[in-house]
């Protein structure tokens, strides 16, 4: 490279690192966030129905289940990290179910609205929506056990397969678990129970903490991390996307959050194989489809052989398949090589 080249890109470089500073520090930020154009379906508190445009009437019916807690566009995060984006590109028609904000006047919610009202009812019009066709449920994180819970308390309902990838179904390998039961042993978990009742759950900033602390090195290294890559527009965009799910984050309601704390990470019902809510139980060899989990050796959040653990308890399902992907609990969803290609076999198998 000639001394005029050189000089010439460094100075290309300089303007784009001020630009870059400038947006991050100042401005709107490096890049929109681009969502997938959607048509909304249905539009009620905590059940917000979305069809993302372009697939053909034909297209078979995939619903997001995403978890409480976490944005609903964790699907849809930008053009390249879109899930949404690639199902449209390989024939399927995406929806979206989407919880909204959680406040104190949602306290009283727990597992079974979810189980027993908003996604049954979500996949009965996405199935009344593609002509009474089954429906494909791809579940992240705890959407992924919303999903099989769903799948498990009633058969009848049109689904054609379950998809979980990062659910945590075995909380005694679930990282901290452990250690939190031990610490419990004096009142049997009651303090925790009773501060989450009187808050009325979880807060948004406080699950946005929690989220942030699982990831510490990173927040660590961001300094040093954005002075690296201050002319390296496509890498800040992708770190700033990751903010922006970071600062999304909704919260808990604090009966679905006891539910959690007490009957999945004190008493690993889950892991057992039948969640008891009240006098309800449901059995996860209950679920009578194909399902595929896939787990994360790096993630942080939801071990993978807590996922794996279903290997064990999904009795009951034709086809239960285990796959791993690289990546944090959000990257193994954002995963094209692994997760999505995983997916999209999975998928063309049960045509």
């Amino acid at each position: 490279m000639s001394l005029a080249d050189t000089v010439s890109t460094a100075a290309r470089n300089a303007v784009t690192s001020a630009r870059n500073a400038w947006a991050l520090t100042f401005g709107d930020g490096i890049a929109d966030p681009e969502p997938t154009p959607s048509t909304v379906l249905h539009d009620a508190p905590h059940r917000e129905l979305r069809r993302y445009d372009g697939a053909s009437a034909d297209a078979p019916a995939v619903l997001l289940v995403p978890p409480l807690a976490a944005p609903a566009f964790c699907f849809d995060l930008r053009p390249d990290q879109s899930l949404a984006r690639f199902l449209l590109d390989t024939g399927r028609a995406p929806y979206l179910v989407d919880y909204g904000d959680i406040t104190f006047e949602d306290r009283r919610m727990g597992f079974e609205d979810w189980v027993d009202d908003i996604l049954p009812e979500a996949i009965r019009q996405v199935s009344a929506d593609r002509g009474g066709r089954p429906v494909d449920l791809v579940g992240w994180s705890i959407g992924g056990v919303l999903a099989l819970l769903t799948a498990a308390a009633d058969q009848a309902l049109p689904i054609r397969s379950v998809t979980a990838v990062g659910a945590p179904l075995s909380y005694d390998h679930m990282v901290g678990v452990r250690e939190l039961r031990a610490l419990t042993w004096l009142d049997g978990g009651w303090t925790a129970t009773a501060a989450i009742r009187a808050a009325g759950g979880v807060s948004a900033r406080l699950t946005r903490i929690a989220y942030r602390a699982t990831a510490w090195e990173r927040e660590l290294k961001r300094p040093f991390f954005i002075a690296s890559n201050l002319a390296d527009t496509a890498t800040l965009a992708r770190m700033e996307t990751i903010d922006r799910f970071q600062n999304s984050l909704p919260g808990y309601p604090g009966r679905f959050y006891n539910q959690l704390w007490s009957r999945f990470m004190l008493e690993n019902d889950i892991g057992k194989g039948v969640v008891h809510l009240g006098e309800r139980e449901i059995a996860v060899a209950d679920v009578t489809v194909p399902v595929l989990l896939v787990g994360g050796p790096n993630d942080v959040i939801t071990a993978a052989a807590a996922v794996k653990h279903g290997l064990k308890t999904l009795t009951g399902s034709p086809d239960v398949r285990y796959e791993t992907a690289p990546g944090s609990h959000l990257g193994i969803l954002t995963a094209r090589e692994t997760t999505w290609t995983y997916l999209d076999k999975f998928l063309r198998d049960q045509a």
